[in-house]
């Protein structure tokens, strides 16, 4: 055989071998099939034609703005890396859970201390929040702590089925080292059980339904966003989540855009002692269910909340801004009308009681 047709079946064969691992566990990563989430879907008012819908119109892309998706690509993709690594805080975490405090690990994943108890919400510690485990949105930074460092929480808390909100390699890690439920949105339960997860420790929630785990009330709240991880998409329900000690009150945006339901959710479950609320992926294309920082802050007052903390933001680049646009027009919005916010770097934890400052490490990144 020649060296000219060696060259070809060689690059074949390297390509192939490239697509086997890229497919690699695809089905289990993708989760369950629309027949096994439907059952579960179906009692809710928000439920139609198999799929859930916003209460206001929604896109989850206009296909608007000044250029194309694959020109922002090519011209301003790169503008989402900060040109040195983002440090990582030192990990605290206290033998009893603070009155109101919350950990920040990255992206939308925290861990909430309120009246003693623990709560984590969104957890990602996969490297890539794809389907894939070569192929997809890689971190910027690495995780702040091992998972099996964490300490024992009360809840596990999850506001949708997006890849990088629902991780099954850390749901699953999780199972093994946490004996806490899962709470969830409606449809998120079938996942959970096709990865395994016993069903006793399951709790699937609608807009406004309720449950109580360690004294604590955890309110599935509306949400403006999307869901899927496949070709099909809205097949479970997405959220915001609020958290009600006897004394303290925290609201978790996990992904939404603006919606004017944040004026009845805090006038409903508020007011929050801290809002943790998504800054980033933003663009003009996708304006309906992403928040861009200026709407962050209107949410904020219309949840009449206290301090605000920025999260979805600076560990996987998403969109087309700059990395560290989303904190800057942040606090320039919310120091306009004088709201208080605490930008933790990722694994840095933030008493609120004890009135915590950031030291506004991201802008020394460049």
């Amino acid at each position: 055989m020649t060296k000219q047709r060696i060259v070809p079946i060689a690059l074949g064969i390297a390509g192939a071998a490239w697509v086997a691992r890229a497919a690699w566990g695809l089905p289990a990563q993708i989760g369950a099939t629309t027949g096994k989430i439907a059952p579960y879907a179906a009692g809710s008012a928000r439920y139609r034609d198999r799929r859930f819908h916003n209460t206001e119109p929604s896109s989850s892309f206009s296909g608007g703005g000044d250029e194309s998706i694959l020109v922002s690509f090519l011209r301003r993709r790169a503008q989402g890396k900060p040109q040195q690594p983002i440090p990582l805080a030192p990990q605290v975490a206290p033998v009893d859970a603070g009155e109101i405090a919350v950990t920040w690990y990255g992206h939308s994943s925290v861990l909430v201390e309120l009246d003693g108890k623990r709560i984590l919400a969104d957890p990602v510690w996969s490297n890539r929040v794809s389907p894939s485990r070569t192929v997809g949105p890689s971190r910027l930074h690495p995780t702040p702590v091992a998972l099996d460092a964490l300490p024992a929480v009360d809840a596990i808390v999850i506001s949708h089925d997006h890849y990088d909100h629902l991780d099954k390699a850390t749901i699953v890690r999780l199972a093994s080292l946490q004996t806490a439920p899962f709470v969830v949105p409606l449809g998120i339960g079938a996942h959970l059980r096709h990865w395994r997860i016993p069903e006793d420790r399951i709790v699937e929630l609608d807009w406004d339904d309720q449950t109580e785990v360690a004294g604590i009330t955890i309110t599935c709240t509306e949400a403006r966003h999307f869901s899927g991880r496949g070709l099909k998409r809205d097949l479970t329900q997405w959220a915001s989540w609020a958290f009600a000690g006897p004394k303290h009150r925290v609201f978790f945006g996990g992904d939404t855009g603006y919606t004017v339901k944040f004026a009845e959710i805090g006038a409903k479950y508020g007011p929050f002692d801290l809002t943790l609320l998504p800054v980033g992926a933003y663009d003009p294309r996708w304006a309906d269910i992403h928040m861009n920082p200026e709407e962050a802050v209107r949410a904020h007052g219309d949840l009449g909340g206290d301090v605000l903390v920025p999260v979805h933001w600076a560990t996987f680049n998403l969109a087309f801004h700059p990395w560290s646009e989303p904190i800057v027009r942040l606090k320039a919005a919310a120091d306009s009308v004088g709201v208080p916010t605490v930008v933790p770097m990722p694994g840095q934890r933030i008493d609120a009681s004890r009135g915590s400052q950031d030291d506004r490490w991201w802008a020394r990144l460049g």
